[in-house]
């Protein structure tokens, strides 16, 4: 059974594993610095659909389908999946693994969903309410900003703080039985807003979140940043990343050596024109999918954080002038 630590903050039993895993990318994703890792890179961003919305749900899907058939077991092998996205009432979720007919759990932390997933699949395994779970997210640069921009059509610029929505999705299964690495814990995170109203600048919105729950989990475990291979933050992005190390040194915490960042990684700013980096849903789930957990798998790695951050705003409460609430949740994942 999973034990309580403190708020938030819990150890599970060492018996949840991760089984199999992968990561599906769009054209863009694929020509950046970790191209080469990705389980599949989709040329088409339509996926051979009619629409942005119906190809994200096809990304999902198709990462899914790849984790399953890495594992070597059939889709009713799976007990629960825990999905969600960034479109209306996550319908990319939704209709893009309707088909399976597997228990469904839709969940929503915005850019954080990933580790959301994870934490909530880890806790039902391990406490046998299912054999075997899959949390999976997904993202599309279309779709999200067709929601909470400009259509593209509009042609508006993008300022230097934005970051560039990912199109891809990342997928990973859970077991009691198999896998070589384990989940030994996580810290659910704090609603945490700074006052920051700019859509544009999501990295300084969520650095905050990411510094609280990065605390909050090195004091209750009593570990310092020395003690993991890799921090990993989700989306924060040049801006983000720069003032979440800030952040922590207020504290006498120095992450500058393990932390990296999923959205500073996966594109070159430089020569693809993504300014502060990527974000979305599947920025963090594809990189975690196809270069991290990879890493533990085979030994390079032992002992990672992920922490996935998210902005839990909508268009029409930034239309009312309200602030970006923010949330960071964190995953210790470790190879022995």
């Amino acid at each position: 059974m999973a034990e309580y630590i403190s708020q938030g903050v819990f150890r599970l039993s060492e018996t949840v594993k991760i089984e199999s895993f992968a990561g599906v990318t769009g054209k863009k994703e694929g020509e950046g610095p970790l191209g080469q890792y990705f389980d599949k890179v989709v040329e088409d961003s339509h996926f051979g659909k009619d629409s942005w919305e119906k190809a994200e749900s096809r990304f999902q899907l198709e990462a899914v389908s790849l984790a399953v058939q890495k594992a070597g077991i059939t889709k009713e092998d799976i007990d629960i999946i825990c999905s969600g996205d960034l479109i209306n009432q996550c319908i990319g979720s939704t209709y893009g693994l309707r088909e399976l007919e597997i228990p469904f759990l839709g969940i929503y932390g915005a850019c954080s969903t990933m580790a959301e997933g994870l934490i909530i699949s880890s806790l039902l395994t391990e406490n046998n309410v299912a054999n075997r779970a899959i949390a999976v997210t997904s993202s599309h640069f279309s779709t999200a900003e067709r929601q909470f921009r400009f259509p593209l059509s509009y042609g508006g610029q993008r300022t230097p703080t934005a970051q560039w929505t990912c199109t891809a999705s990342g997928a990973v299964i859970l077991s009691k039985t198999n896998g070589l690495i384990k989940v030994i814990g996580g810290c659910i995170g704090r609603i945490t807003d700074m006052g920051v109203n700019d859509i544009n600048n999501m990295g300084s919105a969520m650095a905050p979140a990411a510094a609280t729950t990065i605390q909050r989990y090195l004091t209750a475990t009593a570990t310092s940043p020395s003690d993991y291979d890799f921090i990993v933050t989700g989306d924060l992005g040049i801006v983000g990343s720069k003032l979440l190390v800030e952040f922590l040194e207020k504290q006498n915490i120095d992450i500058s050596v393990q932390h990296r960042d999923c959205g500073c990684m996966i594109f070159d700013s430089e020569t693809q024109d993504t300014h502060c980096g990527g974000s979305g849903c599947g920025c963090s789930a594809s990189v975690l999918c196809s270069y991290f957990l990879p890493m533990l798998q085979n030994g390079t790695a032992k002992n990672i954080l992920f922490i996935a951050t998210g902005a839990l705003m909508s268009p029409m409460s930034l239309q009312q002038g309200e602030s970006i609430p923010t949330i960071a949740h964190l995953v210790h994942l470790r190879k022995d």
